[in-house]
């Protein structure tokens, strides 16, 4: 299984989407875990992918290469996430999105999917997301969480300024935040004042339950 799970990494590290949509096929004929298939696999390949582009070792044809191989395996795997989803009641409802200025959504993408498996209701904003607009999305439909994605230290900044927007319209005790993508860590959460930060899909999940009491 080790073996297996490097194999799609590194099909994300190279950029080679049709190579990762048949190891993603792969595992669900082989039906592996396939939470364990994208979070040991997919996801630490295009992390793997993020830390090089942050680093100036991989340029910008190749992190493209990375999401859509990315996007390919999730194609595959997406569908059968949410047929386990299916029939679950709510268990919350958060907005989220990726800050403005910052394109990135795959990991953003993968915990939204992983969310509504897991049966919350999902508002995805999608990427390069106004502050104004995550806060006018939860007070606008009652979302009890917002989940802030951020993969670049240029843009992190952006997380900060929507807990201060709830803070201005006094909502922030209503609505709790919480953080993530590659230069986050609990300690930026602490500092920023947000509910907290999760490193993965998974880990998200288990915060939006204790988050919204579901």
């Amino acid at each position: 299984m080790e073996k297996f799970l490097t194999e799609c990494a590194q099909s994300i590290i190279d950029g080679n989407a049709e190579k990762s949509a048949e190891l993603a096929r792969m595992a669900l004929d082989d039906k592996h875990p396939v939470l364990e298939v994208i979070n040991k696999g997919f996801v630490k390949g295009i992390r793997e992918v993020g830390r090089l582009w942050e680093e100036g070792a991989m340029f910008l044809p190749e992190l493209v290469m990375g999401a859509e191989a990315m996007k390919e395996a999730m194609t595959v795997l997406q569908p059968v996430l949410e047929e386990d989803a299916a029939g679950k009641s709510a268990a919350g409802h958060v907005v989220i999105g990726t800050i403005e200025g910052d394109i990135h959504d795959i990991g953003k993408t993968l915990v939204a999917t992983m969310l509504s498996a897991n049966g919350f209701e999902i508002t995805d904003l999608g990427a390069d997301v106004p502050v104004v607009r995550f806060v006018d999305e939860a007070v606008e439909k009652g979302a009890g969480c917002i989940a802030i994605s951020a993969l670049l230290t240029t843009t992190m900044s952006g997380q900060k300024k929507v807990i201060e927007e709830l803070e201005s319209r006094s909502v922030r005790d209503k609505i709790s935040v919480m953080v993530g993508g590659a230069p986050c860590n609990d300690d930026w959460a602490k500092e920023i004042g947000a509910d907290g930060y999760a490193g993965n899909a998974v880990a998200a999940v288990q915060l939006a339950k204790r988050l919204t009491g579901a």
